[in-house]
């Protein structure tokens, strides 16, 4: 039997070893330790390039093909279900913005911008590679929107067997490539921190990041299933119960996708109907992100005022909205939305290279609880849209 070891601690490991070789190379001489960490300076200058090159494609590869597909719906529900399930992200995304910013500038004050600068300036790559994308990440996202609408107006088929296979090309990048280096470009980061002196006030502040959202994603669950229990005339926290086998076996898998079958036993045993569970929650896995945004937004704050980058409500409301669009369909791998997502940091929020790696650190340890947020959301919301359709009415009369 063969053992693999899950992505969440080989980042944990990659860290861990950042800090103890840092560490260790320093006590060897100041000099070995800069060139050791500039050999990884170098690997994250190429692999940053690299991600920087696929983000448009994946941004079409993904974007595209979803849209198109949700123009194959059942007319009321499919509005019913996008419609909600948008809702309850940019519900999430709100309540991360008012909560993080409120408690981490407090945290993080007098960090300020030392710990990511001086990474910076301590390791330079050997050499510099450009990597130019084919397109900015607005042209990918408009021209994602014009092919998925265009697409699914015009019912094509041809064009839609092309995006698909683009799609799943794309996905073998991002697993076959991206998310196995993932941990040797956090390695870097580290290591460079280690370097400057910075990284224990950084894990401390992950810490304090990782406790704050595991909470705020509670609270959505709340949320989501106190409306369900209201609209369904249900008692909430029995419902979550229900749902309790998708948390964990989410927990696990770290994919939405792959937690379907779970996912959808349960949502049945809610007492939504079986046509309504049967079409929603694949959709949900695909479009309903609230766990996944939550982290989002709240790793882009710490990682902003890390850096003193001012913050308002009305650019991260842009962004927040721009999100729940973003990561439709995005890739059934872990850490899928993050990557779909650093076209937004970059363009919206002005990350560059350090702040993208250090927010995709913060984000991969604690991937499969965002994920375990929007399955077991996937079903509060298929109560609800059961509530609202007609089939949810008539069931919910013939109950009576």
């Amino acid at each position: 039997m063969k053992f693999k070891i899950g992505l969440i601690w080989r980042i944990i490991i990659a860290i861990a070893l950042a800090l103890g070789l840092g560490y260790l190379t320093l006590l060897i001489s100041e000099g070995f330790a800069k060139g050791f960490t500039r050999v990884f300076a170098t690997f994250n200058m190429i692999f940053g390039g690299f991600l920087n090159f696929v983000v448009p494609l994946i941004i079409i590869g993904f974007i595209a093909p979803g849209i198109a597909k949700l123009g194959k719906g059942s007319g009321k529900l499919l509005g019913l279900a996008t419609l909600f399930a948008y809702a309850s992200t940019i519900v999430a995304g709100i309540l991360a913005y008012f909560a993080a910013t409120n408690l981490l500038p407090t945290y993080i004050s007098g960090l300020g911008s030392k710990s990511i600068e001086s990474a910076k300036e301590a390791a330079t790559s050997f050499f510099d590679l450009e990597m130019t994308p084919l397109m900015g990440v607005m042209t990918a996202l408009l021209l994602a929107f014009v092919l998925g609408i265009g697409m699914a107006s015009i019912g094509s088929k041809t064009m839609l067997h092309m995006f698909e296979e683009l799609n799943t090309i794309i996905e073998k990048v991002i697993s076959v490539i991206i998310i196995p280096l993932l941990p040797i470009h956090i390695f870097g980061i580290f290591l460079n921190m280690t370097y400057t002196g910075e990284v224990a006030k950084v894990l401390s502040i992950f810490i304090f990041v990782f406790v704050m959202i595991i909470i705020l994603h509670l609270i959505m669950l709340t949320l989501q299933y106190t409306v369900a229990g209201a609209v369904s005339q249900r008692n909430p926290f029995r419902l979550m119960k229900i749902m309790a086998p998708a948390y964990f076996t989410a927990i696990g898998t770290q994919s939405s996708a792959a937690t379907i079958p779970v996912t959808l036993r349960q949502a049945k045993q809610t007492g939504a109907s079986a046509r309504v569970t049967d079409f929603t929650v694949p959709l949900f896995a695909t479009i309903h992100l609230s766990g996944s945004t939550i982290t989002l937004v709240s790793c882009s704050i710490g990682v902003m005022l890390m850096n003193d980058v001012p913050i308002s409500f009305m650019t991260y409301l842009g962004f927040i909205l721009m999100l729940g669009i973003t990561m439709i369909a995005a890739p059934g791998v872990p850490g899928g939305a993050v990557v779909a997502a650093t076209g937004l940091l970059a363009s919206m929020l002005g990350f560059d290279e350090s702040m993208v790696a250090l927010m995709i650190a913060l984000y991969m340890a604690q991937d499969s609880f965002g994920t375990a947020t929007n399955v077991t959301g996937d079903g509060a919301l298929a109560i609800i849209v059961d509530s609202f359709s007609k089939e949810g009415t008539s069931a919910k009369l013939s109950n009576q």
